[in-house]
């Protein structure tokens, strides 16, 4: 029986005192208003002896109701919290213990459930033990990684296949992290887009991964030992990364993720760009001071009798043009050693293999049948192969876009030390000048392309690319010319095991299912939350009062990852009102300079997206966030739980559901309270506490406990 049924009979017995007490006086009224005669008779039928059980029977109900009323109260009420308690020392908190109150035998129910939480907890305690002792080696290797991979040179990212980040560096951060996240932090520090839980795609073009992810399973089934594939791409904070994508294989040699190592190559490419201007003005410059010294010279062995005076001439024009020659080189490499030096990126790639990556992105991303010709299959080139991909797709869109091309050929072969890569293309004459245009712009149709264009990537090869006609067979074709290599010793990829796996990582989400927006049936122990609070001006949300501060921690696979926080001050452009400022201690001069919330609010609701949002009275901040939706041309679309509603699902008895009250009794320290950051935290902890308590009420879904938390009083709050 619950707390509502008990209500519902006590209210019953009073119902019932209440109707008696009506019946009584309405007799005693009837009684004292007749006339004479019936007085008399009434007091006589009063009086008799037949209404007197009845009078008795009346008087033993009310004491029974009195009765009922009492045990209720003592026994029932005090049983049912004594039962919430117990629940609470068995799943959350075991250092819980309960107040004997009551009558004497709810008390001594009382301590003997104190002797048991006593005995309960001094058995966790040596199990606790045990199992610290057992995790120590443990602990030494995973802080010997941790610190490995934290100090790499190169960025370190783990994936599942669905992208979801599990494992990532410091460098990694400092590479993919948005420049707009230190412009809204002040303090130069990322907002937490890179994150556990989160996606690759959003950091690093969703192509390139796809791309290298088919090359690997292309290496698999040929069972080659070297299953790797590399690439280089735009960042989405618009750095040029250069990547190393290494499979993680299960027992069965299948893909459950893979392991991206990073390098910025930005600087790279602008001294390659650099270097192509400086042989180009080396070119261009010298070419007149070597005319000049060639005609001077010629000029001197066809006239060998000539006068002193034009032989002075001509050699003080030698001198001097060997001088600034020689002037200019030292200039140059003094000034540009290192761009000379500097080179575009290349990796060696069998060239079957280059073709069999063209071929797939035709037919699957374009629906064109492509037959390919091999002269020599062992044939190796230094290319990057995602740029000639992407270029000769970009081009092969347009003749099929314009010219309804629905069949081409794809052929290899090598000439010298290069090797020509032709695409060739029957009864569709190209003009030349649409030809020449192509591969000089870059190609982007429906989200796909390439922002290079052919030539450039010719170029970067050290290569050349044409385009010639055939109109006696109406056959035409464009050639790449791309360098070749002789390949590396073969070596053996070291690959990651999962049974292997440091948990300090959570490598247990390579098998989550990923985030979808159906979540509703997904267990609470495998969502993603972001756990936030704000701090405002007021409490007023309605008439105009702002959030100064919005703070929030992430939950990853049960995991509260306070290295992944989203924590902002900002500037309300309203002054403060002193009860808040009494309550979280924030003042205006504090927000000086902070940005404001058209800055903040976007980047919150970035950090946010994908993942449930928790809050304690979430109400409240719900409304401050939903209140800027319309302003800002933003939505928050995730699902709300509220650690209030839920303490209440789960104590529906204990009447004090302050954030401090349900921190006291779980058992979680509170540090921070009244400060936006502090709060969050507190709340995580206090929502990680919860989820076990609900499993014990068979509340194990999202769906169930925003259905559990619904029905509670507390759910009735608006702002």
């Amino acid at each position: 029986m619950n707390r509502s049924q008990f209500s519902y009979l006590l209210g019953l017995s009073g119902f019932f005192i209440f109707l008696t007490g009506i019946a009584s006086g309405l007799a005693f009224f009837m009684w004292t208003t007749g006339n004479s005669p019936d007085q008399v008779l009434n007091s006589e039928a009063i009086s008799g002896p037949k209404l007197w059980p009845f009078g008795i029977l009346l008087l033993l109900l009310l004491f029974v109701a009195y009765l009922l009323h009492r045990a209720f109260k003592a026994y029932f009420f005090t049983v049912k919290s004594l039962a919430e308690e117990m629940t609470l020392i068995l799943s959350a908190n075991p250092t819980h213990r309960v107040k004997p109150e009551g009558p004497a035998e709810v008390k001594q129910l009382g301590q003997t459930i104190n002797a048991f939480a006593d005995r309960f907890q001094s058995l966790l305690a040596d199990d606790e033990a045990k199992i610290l002792k057992a995790k120590a080696q443990l602990e030494e290797e995973r802080n010997r990684l941790a610190a490995l991979v934290s100090e790499l040179g190169e960025g370190v990212v783990v994936c599942n296949l669905e992208g979801q980040i599990l494992l990532y560096n410091r460098r990694a951060k400092q590479l993919l992290s948005r420049k707009v996240e230190k412009q809204v932090n002040g303090n130069g520090s990322s907002s937490g887009f890179v994150g556990l839980g989160r996606s690759i795609f959003g950091l690093v073009d969703y192509d390139s991964i796809t791309h290298a992810l088919e090359d690997i399973g292309y290496h698999l089934e040929k069972e080659t030992s070297r299953p790797v594939s590399n690439f280089v791409t735009n960042a989405s904070n618009d750095q040029l990364v250069r990547a190393r994508m290494v499979p993680v294989l299960d027992q069965q040699k299948e893909i459950t993720g893979f392991v991206l190592t990073l390098e910025d190559i930005t600087q790279q490419l602008e001294a390659s760009t650099r270097r192509d201007i400086l042989l180009q003005s080396l070119t261009e410059g010298t070419r007149a001071s070597l005319a000049n010294i060639r005609a001077a010279i010629e000029t001197i062995e066809e006239y060998p009798e000539m006068d002193a005076e034009r032989l002075g001439t001509f050699r003080k024009i030698i001198r001097e043009e060997s001088e600034m020659l020689s002037e200019k080189l030292n200039e140059t490499i003094t000034d540009h050693t290192a761009d000379l030096r500097s080179n575009w990126q290349l990796d060696p790639i069998l060239g079957s293999n280059l073709i069999w990556a063209i071929r797939r992105r035709f037919e699957e991303k374009l629906n064109i049948t492509t037959h390919v010709e091999y002269e020599e299959e062992d044939l190796w080139l230094n290319v990057d192969s995602f740029a000639v991909v992407q270029a000769l797709t970009s081009v092969m869109r347009q003749l099929r876009i314009d010219y309804d091309v629905t069949e081409a050929s794809l052929r290899l072969k090598k000439t010298g030390r290069i090797a020509a890569l032709d695409m060739i293309w029957n009864n569709v004459i190209v003009d030349p000048d649409t030809l020449w245009a192509w591969q000089n712009e870059a190609s982007i149709s429906d989200g796909e392309g390439f922002p290079l264009p052919l030539k450039e990537v010719a170029e970067r090869h050290g290569g050349e690319i044409w385009c010639q006609t055939d109109k006696e067979i109406g056959q035409s074709y464009m050639r790449l010319l791309l360098p070749t290599t002789q390949p590396k010793p073969t070596w053996q990829v070291p690959v990651v095991q999962t049974n292997s796996r440091p948990e300090y990582y959570d490598f247990d989400l390579f098998h989550q299912a990923g985030q979808k927006p159906e979540l509703d049936e997904q267990p609470l122990s495998d969502l993603t939350y972001t756990v936030f609070d704000t701090e405002t001006t007021g409490l007023n949300p309605a008439q105009g009062d702002e959030i100064i501060s919005i703070s929030a921690v992430r939950i990853v696979n049960n995991r509260l990852l306070r290295q992944e926080v989203f924590d902002q001050l900002i500037d309300p452009k309203r002054p403060i009102s002193r009860a808040s400022i009494d309550i979280h201690g924030i003042k205006p001069d504090m927000l000086k300079g902070q940005p404001h919330i058209e800055q903040v609010l976007p980047q919150f609701c970035k950090f946010s997206e994908d993942t449930v949002l928790v809050a304690h009275n979430a109400a409240f901040d719900m409304r401050m966030l939903q209140i800027k939706e319309a302003d800002l041309g933003i939505k928050f679309i995730n699902p709300v739980l509220d650690t209030l509603l839920l303490a209440a699902v789960v104590h529906p008895n204990q009447q004090d559901q302050s954030i401090e009250a349900i921190a006291q009794r779980l058992g979680v320290n509170v540090f921070g309270r009244h400060t936006s950051l502090g709060d969050a935290i507190v709340t995580g902890e206090i929502f990680l506490k919860l989820i076990s308590l609900l499993a014990e009420q068979g509340i194990t879904t999202l769906m169930q406990a925003r259905e559990a938390a619904e029905k509670t009083y507390y759910a009735r709050i608006s702002y």
